[in-house]
């Protein structure tokens, strides 16, 4: 579904991606992994136009996108929820979900169904929200535009042990329903459980790749490249 094929991109002079490589397919569940700082944001930022890569070739169901616009990226089919969710803090959560209605498949009522807590926040600003129901009301206006890949990245970060387990509940849902996935996040023992396969990202570069099993099997490479 998804090819990055040596993917290089730099901000200015200071280039961060060094040869990035990884596949993702169809109804498969995927990481990026690695320590803050290795390109992991880099990477989804480079998938979705928003860093243009320098060199390399990313191919999304069988047409290149790479240095294509971020609504361009968009319109093909893939869904992002940025790290910081960046919701319209002006706009209420309805507003927020159906601003990106598109296609048919999700809609309100199949997202609040995903997201129960939002029921009852529809005609509350963004602002108003807490971290949790802005990152639910982020994953579901990602799902509005009804995506064939949906990336997320920093999934979970600060939110409760609670909040954290609601999302992870909702993205084995989506799994369950097929839906392609790229993850970015550090609860490396929930990823293990949900993920297919795992990209870590050393210094802009791919350094290990594999199954859950083998990443659960390897405390040296978690130790090594993810400090756990």
């Amino acid at each position: 579904m998804l090819e990055v094929r040596d993917l290089e991109t730099a901000y200015g002079r200071s280039q961060v991606l060094f040869q990035v490589s990884f596949q993702i397919r169809e109804g498969e569940v995927a990481t990026l992994l690695g320590r803050n700082g290795m390109g992991k944001t880099t990477t989804v930022r480079s998938i979705m136009g928003i860093a243009p890569p320098r060199a390399g070739s990313i191919v999304f169901r069988g047409a290149p996108i790479g240095g294509l616009p971020s609504y361009k990226v968009a319109q093909a089919g893939i869904g992002l929820v940025p790290e910081g969710r960046q919701i319209f803090p002006n706009l209420t959560v309805r507003e927020n979900l159906v601003a990106t209605e598109r296609g048919e498949g999700w809609n309100l009522a199949r997202v609040l169904d995903l997201f129960p807590n939002l029921k009852h926040r529809l005609g509350h600003y963004g602002n108003q929200l807490s971290g949790g129901e802005q990152q639910m009301l982020a994953i579901g206006r990602a799902l509005m535009t009804n995506p064939r890949l949906l990336i997320l990245d920093e999934a979970t970060e600060g939110l409760a042990p609670l909040v954290r387990t609601e999302i992870y509940r909702s993205i084995d849902r989506l799994k369950a329903e097929g839906l392609s996935i790229l993850i970015i996040d550090k609860d490396v023992r929930a990823l293990t459980r949900l993920a297919d396969r795992h990209f870590v990202l050393e210094k802009g570069r791919v350094v290990w790749s594999g199954t859950s099993a083998e990443l659960s099997a390897s405390p040296q490479t978690q130790h090594r490249y993810l400090g756990v």
